[in-house]
């Protein structure tokens, strides 16, 4: 089974091995030639492409696609605006698609909603993005609604992924350094592997339904492990897995995009991916990831 990859980067990555490990065969876009070649020892079909640059997707026309993984990161040192990279950037990509494809899937962001004062948001929330990254996912979203592939679309807005190496402030707690971050708001997370594991399950399941989609038809999940935490209760199990001193916070200043994050203040429902995707999630909750991540670490190594 032919899988194709647009950003193979934090999940990406784990995505493509997972395929790999199954007997697919995987190529994955890069712009850098010389990360072409380490895909390639890794057993992935490196394509050297540009989603801001039509001309550059001959490659993908001419590849059979069985399913196609919408991942892309933003560059902020790269010229082309967020809105480029994520709505024109899957635009482009989707012409270039072979026609059979049978599966594409969106990596959005929950993001798309807006504030709501530490209430639940799900898939019948309506989105009001605030901050770019949203607005841009949102589009990009709508880019699929309007697309042949609509039917044939999952679209997958993600929490906040953690796992290894990707522990916000864990420096700063191992040296009881106060962390500038509210200590007040809810946090929702994804361990990385369970994410991976979710765009597996998606990337296998029948075609959406009006039942379970959004308008356009596509199926839409948020995807989160379900448990959100008050932020100085995450940092506070860190600190407390390191061996470390409770942490303490610093307002981040207010026109700060940490701010404008923390005031989203919202509780994701994970319940639409549990009952449909049937997923069983290998980390329930942050503690149970945190533990994975962490091990036995302490601020003295």
């Amino acid at each position: 089974m032919d899988r194709l990859i647009f950003g193979c980067g934090y999940l990406g990555q784990r995505v493509a091995r997972l395929w790999r490990d199954a007997g697919d065969s995987v190529a994955v876009v890069t712009r850098d030639a010389g990360r072409g070649e380490r895909f390639a020892q890794q057993g992935f079909t490196p394509l050297i492409a540009d989603v801001t640059q039509p001309n550059t997707l001959t490659a993908v026309r001419e590849s059979p696609v069985d399913t196609l993984l919408y991942a892309v990161g933003y560059d902020r040192s790269a010229e082309p605006s967020i809105h480029e990279v994520y709505a024109e950037g899957l635009r482009n990509v989707l012409a270039a698609l072979p026609a059979g494809t049978r599966r594409v899937i969106y990596i959005s962001t929950t993001g798309v909603y807006g504030p709501a004062s530490g209430d639940w948001v799900d898939e019948q929330t309506p989105p009001n993005p605030l901050r770019d990254g949203g607005r841009a996912s949102l589009a990009a979203e709508r880019v699929l609604a309007e697309s042949p592939f609509a039917a044939r679309g999952v679209v997958l807005r993600l929490a906040g992924i953690y796992g290894p190496d990707r522990v916000p402030f864990l420096k700063q707690l191992e040296a009881g350094e106060p962390i500038e971050a509210p200590s007040s708001g809810w946090l929702n997370l994804i361990h990385v592997d369970d994410a991976a594991s979710v765009v597996q399950r998606a990337a296998a399941v029948p075609a959406a339904t009006a039942e379970i989609g959004v308008e356009n038809g596509s199926q839409l999940y948020c995807v989160s492990d379900g448990a959100p935490v008050l932020r100085a209760d995450y940092y506070g199990e860190v600190a407390r897995q390191i061996g470390a001193d409770p942490p303490a916070f610093v307002a981040p200043a207010a026109d700060s995009p940490r701010a404008a994050r923390a005031a989203a203040d919202k509780r994701i429902s994970n319940r639409r991916l549990r009952e449909r995707l049937k997923i069983e999630l290998a980390y329930p909750s942050y503690r149970e990831g945190l533990a994975s991540v962490l091990g036995n670490r302490s601020p003295n190594g």
